[in-house]
């Protein structure tokens, strides 16, 4: 009997956002009358959140270090502001465009990290002086004006379909790609909890491990369902699905990631321990000005245009998102998972209440009240522990 609740303990520890993501989606499922499910729909809860999965990918990594970045709405604005110069006014190839205002990110990026990590001024009056210098810089540059449209092959990034070379009701390059992310899930697990045990690593229960592969494979296969009825893999999906690995494997199994968290978990001990906590601090803010500038490329490619209100509350929907999926405002506990858990939490609260037809003031207060719900669970969690 101890050994099943100390089992439920950890699956509810480990699954509890997610339990809770299912939760959500199956009550707006039902108050939509079925509209939220239906393949149209989800993709179209992917291109609306993509810029969010985006940043908060970066924003976890800030918030780990026990700290946050308010500029990441004014950044992405500013960079969309400056591509939309480059590939419309100036007629630049979209690619080049792209790669300058990436570079542009990096740079505004460092610019944070060098006044929070060096001069050790508070990263929340660096990024809070950093949002409204970039905003401001957006009104200069666009003249308070729309810039529109972009060339087509910029427009790809944010709104576009990986092409399906084969004919037929349902699109093959999706049925394959899912089955193929399925197989491989299942094996990776599979293999690591063979090496666990093969390390004597205590390991859930074999009722357990097989009962989450079924979940998990279920979610592949419906997922896959509604990416092949529609259009196929939005473009932007690829990008995420890059971004998540990437993201999951420094964080989880490299020098960095363990730097990282060290950091957050207390900094003068890793500093002590012989951790360079500066260069740690300035890089996690190059790396969030980079994806910040990639997720203002992804929402003016879905919008068609460079608008002066782009990125507004960008950051606090990144900065939520990583909240409600696990990560500690004191910084040392979080993962890329949750960061993309959270961030589907909010965007389905968004779509399922514009599906309901409840406005835009009821949406925040009820995105707020989930927030605050959220934090209060992980500190019950922490004391439960």
């Amino acid at each position: 009997m101890e050994k099943f609740k100390k089992m439920f303990a950890k699956s509810d520890r480990q699954y509890g956002m997610v339990v809770v993501l299912v939760l959500i989606i199956l009550l707006f499922w039902a108050l939509t009358g079925g509209v939220l499910l239906k393949p149209l729909n989800v993709t179209n809860v992917i291109l609306q959140n993509s810029y969010i999965m985006v940043l908060a990918i970066g924003m976890l990594l800030t918030i780990l270090t026990g700290n946050i970045d308010l500029s990441v709405g004014s950044i992405a604005a500013f960079v969309g502001a400056v591509s939309g110069v480059l590939a419309i006014n100036n007629k630049m190839d979209p690619i080049l465009a792209i790669l300058a205002s990436l570079l542009i990110g990096a740079v505004i990026g460092a610019w944070n990290g060098f006044w929070i990590a060096y001069v050790r001024i508070p990263a929340f009056i660096v990024t809070l002086g950093s949002q409204m210098i970039f905003r401001g810089l957006t009104m200069v540059i666009l003249q308070g004006q729309t810039l529109s449209p972009f060339p087509s092959s910029y427009q790809i990034i944010g709104s576009g379909f990986v092409p399906d070379p084969f004919s037929g009701t349902l699109n093959m390059v999706a049925i394959l790609a899912g089955a193929f992310c399925m197989v491989l899930y299942t094996v990776s697990e599979i293999l690591k909890r063979r090496k666990q045990k093969a390390y004597e690593i205590e390991v859930e229960n074999s009722y357990s491990f097989y009962l989450k592969l079924l979940m998990v494979d279920g979610a592949f296969i419906l997922f896959t369902y509604w990416m092949a009825a529609y259009q196929g893999i939005p473009t932007v999906l690829v990008l995420l699905a890059v971004l998540i690995v990437l993201y999951s494997f420094i964080t989880g199994h490299t020098m960095i990631g363990r730097h990282i968290y060290a950091f957050g978990g207390n900094e003068k001990a890793a500093r002590l321990s012989g951790i360079k906590t500066k260069k740690v601090f300035f890089w996690v803010y190059v790396n969030m000005g980079v994806l910040s500038a990639l997720a203002g490329i992804v929402y003016a490619s879905r919008l068609n245009a460079a608008t002066p209100k782009a990125g507004t509350n960008f950051e606090l929907d990144a900065i939520a998102a990583c909240y409600i999926g696990g990560a500690s405002a004191s910084g040392g506990i979080g993962t890329v998972a949750g960061a993309i858990i959270g961030s589907l939490v909010m965007g389905i609260l968004n779509n399922g209440m514009s599906i309901m037809g409840i406005g835009v003031d009821w949406q925040q207060a009820i995105k707020g009240f989930v927030l605050i719900l959220a934090v209060a669970f992980d500190i019950f969690s922490k004391k439960e522990r």
